[in-house]
């Protein structure tokens, strides 16, 4: 199943603005020449930005079965290094003027600024026939992990995403996230299976030049993590004059239900349709939507499973959960479930490991009408004087209380991360209202993050 082949049935209808238009044919015939280079179906690295090149070169190598491994252009060398290592690559796609490759690899293809890179040292890669596409897993910065994703994968989820938002050919989706980031990717692949036009740029939400390219390319939708909302907030985005903009999508973790409420006031006041969702690398990555009539009403909410998906919640004793209002663990069922994990080259030959069925690692519950709530990730649970406590649920009823700071820790020592001198107050907030014990309070200058506006939490300074 690669519905990527079927886009000539698009022909002269815009596929791509990048500072011009580029039609669905001339996008293919572009894409099947950087694929043709390459000749066989083998691994391919693509240093990924958000430009014409980065999408051409991928949609190529999607339709001619050759396997690409999306990375950020800003890897690290040493990293990439590593993972040269680790997977050998037989051809590498990225920007001409990246010296490091310059300096030890021949150029056998070029196309606007990019260059196709041929390795020095080939390797006859064993890549098992559905294996399509390799993803970093979201907040890894360091690993080697990616997530093997298949053709049914990507397509199958593109064609839920596309019934649930009712994606048509009229609709012009502007690139906020990184490509190689699932959610970014998502944006791409289920607008280009309905002959949609995707206007490309790499200008931040915070940059005129981006509001001003919205307005004057027509922009449909756009997407964000909620660290995009907290900027859109602070921009005042009610303010706004975008008359052509009709959706909001919302994924990447949760947002605060204050500002979910917010967005979904504002938009309903402007007839734009505004979705929360939920998902995962690996589940290709949406499992679950809000619909935008329920934005208000639900708020806080993933909503409900995406077409052809199923949640599911289990006890700690694996059972099924039946009742409303009940924490267990979050399942998801769907064709879009990815094939598993690889760690190096030697993984790229393995089968389907999950079969269909994503175990997420997140808490929730499903209130009387049906409709799923994250309480918190299994990992971020700790006891401190033998009661369990969800380190997410305080640090949300904090924020809720104007407080921006964030927690972590282990059992018996809660640690709470403030950017402000406001250590009183949350002391009594904490002790007064959730009766917690046991914790301790620093202030930073900054919260970490990685590029897509996730928390690194292991990047905080150690206490103890």
């Amino acid at each position: 199943m690669n519905s990527f082949k079927k886009m000539e049935e698009f022909g002269n209808r815009t596929a791509v603005y990048a500072e011009r238009k580029y039609s669905y044919s001339e996008m293919l015939e572009i894409a099947d020449a950087i694929c043709g280079k390459v000749g066989e179906r083998t691994l391919v690295f693509c240093l990924c930005s958000n430009n014409k090149e980065s999408l051409f070169g991928y949609v190529g190598f999607i339709r001619g079965g050759v396997v690409p491994v999306l990375l950020d252009a800003s890897i690290h060398i040493d990293r990439l290094r590593r993972l040269i290592n680790l997977y050998k690559p037989t051809y590498i796609w990225a920007s001409s003027e990246n010296q490091d490759l310059v300096k030890v690899m021949d150029s056998s293809f070029v196309f606007g600024d990019y260059t196709l890179f041929r390795c020095p040292t080939f390797f006859q890669h064993d890549l098992h026939e559905d294996l399509a596409l390799l993803l970093t897993t979201s907040g890894s910065t360091g690993s080697p992990k990616f997530v093997r994703l298949s053709y049914e994968n990507i397509f199958k989820n593109a064609e839920s995403i596309a019934k649930y938002l009712d994606i048509n050919a009229d609709d012009r989706p502007i690139t906020t996230l990184p490509m190689n980031y699932s959610y970014g990717l998502s944006i791409i692949n289920s607008h280009f299976i309905c002959g949609a036009t995707i206007i490309v740029t790499d200008a931040s939400v915070m940059k005129k030049e981006f509001w001003d390219l919205c307005r004057e390319q027509g922009v449909t939708t756009f997407g964000g993590v909620p660290f995009v909302y907290e900027m859109l907030n602070r921009l005042k985005f009610e303010e706004f004059n975008l008359p052509s903009l009709k959706k909001l999508t919302q994924a990447g973790g949760k947002l605060s239900e204050t500002l979910s409420r917010k967005f979904a006031k504002v938009c309903n006041q402007r007839g734009i349709q505004f979705f929360s969702m939920y998902g995962q690398t690996e589940a290709t990555a949406r499992m679950a939507y809000l619909p935008c009539e329920k934005s208000l009403d639900k708020a806080g909410s993933i909503g409900i499973a995406i077409p052809g998906g199923e949640l599911i919640l289990q006890d700690d004793n694996g059972n099924k959960i039946t009742a409303p209002n009940v924490i267990g663990e979050l399942i998801y069922k769907g064709a879009n479930v990815s094939l598993g994990y690889a760690g190096s080259l030697f993984d790229l030959s393995k089968k389907d490991e999950n079969n269909g069925i994503l175990r997420t690692g997140d808490m929730a519950y499903f209130d009387q009408d049906g409709y799923f709530f994250i309480s918190g990730r299994i990992k971020r649970m700790i006891k401190v004087y033998g009661n369990r406590i969800s380190l997410d649920e305080v640090e949300g009823f904090l924020n809720e209380h104007g407080h921006d700071c964030i927690c972590a820790g282990t059992d018996d020592q809660m640690v709470i991360y403030t950017l402000k001198e406001d250590y009183v107050q949350i002391k009594k907030l904490l002790k007064e209202k959730l009766n917690l014990k046991g914790f301790k309070i620093i202030r930073i200058k900054e919260i970490p993050r990685n590029h897509f506006g996730k928390i690194l939490y292991s990047e905080l300074p150690k206490y103890g």
